[in-house]
């Protein structure tokens, strides 16, 4: 079974979160070693570092679900420390190898849909437009878990740059199995974690059945339909 531990970080209550070959999900007293992914590595890199270390972990991919600068702050020194492949959307390579300077070949798009092997684990990309346009949830269905990012959270949902994506968004990740369980990139729920079949029933963002309703939800206008 993969290893999933999120480790809370910074000022405004950055959840990373390490996917591990081997172990249990959460299982704080596994002595484990083996490869490692580490998800949105946004502060306190050498904290980051050091749970590695302490765990036997050898992070060799940096997963991004998206650019913005609270979940990325940290993938330069994650980069040079470990020489981590990075894998982010398409759209976000080139600013994610701006950040990494001399560590930019390996800046690797993913596409939608493909599946990375982290040791003997198995991750696969979504893309997730909406929060912002190269959002990339991460699945782990041998667990089964989902990486959000600033998608999805406990309760709630991201801000929102374009409504229809991101409605589109929560429609596809609603069809993933309900046990799922849900690892955002902030704790600003009543908990850090929290399995999808709570969340289509408690989630307000999964409440609504169309893009006026997703809208209303989050108090924007809804997009202007042209003839």
């Amino acid at each position: 079974m993969p290893e999933l531990l999120q480790v809370e970080v910074g000022l405004l209550s950055n959840l990373c979160t390490f996917v591990a070959d081997g172990g249990g999900v959460g299982d704080a007293s596994s002595e484990r070693g083996g490869e490692a992914a580490i998800v949105d590595p946004a502060f306190e890199g050498d904290r980051l570092l050091r749970i590695a270390a302490e765990r036997g972990w050898r992070i060799t991919t940096i997963l991004v679900t998206h650019s913005h600068d609270d979940h990325v702050a940290a993938v330069d020194e994650l980069e040079r420390a470990t020489g981590a492949v990075i894998r982010c959307h398409p759209i976000e390579v080139e600013r994610v190898r701006a950040l990494v300077g001399g560590g930019g070949e390996r800046v690797v798009p993913v596409a939608d849909g493909e599946v990375l092997r982290i040791g003997d684990v198995a991750v696969e990309a979504i893309y997730a437009p909406g929060h912002s346009p190269g959002c990339v949830c991460w699945s782990v269905p041998a667990s089964p878990a989902v990486i959000t990012g600033d998608v999805l959270y406990v309760g709630s949902c991201g801000s929102v740059g374009d409504p229809a994506a991101f409605f589109a968004t929560l429609q596809r990740l609603s069809t993933l199995p309900e046990m799922t369980r849900v690892y955002p990139g902030h704790d600003f729920g009543d908990a850090p974690t929290s399995r999808l079949a709570w969340e289509l029933v408690k989630n307000p963002a999964f409440a609504a059945t169309t893009v006026a309703e997703f809208c209303a939800y989050k108090g924007i206008r809804p997009p202007v339909s042209r003839p």
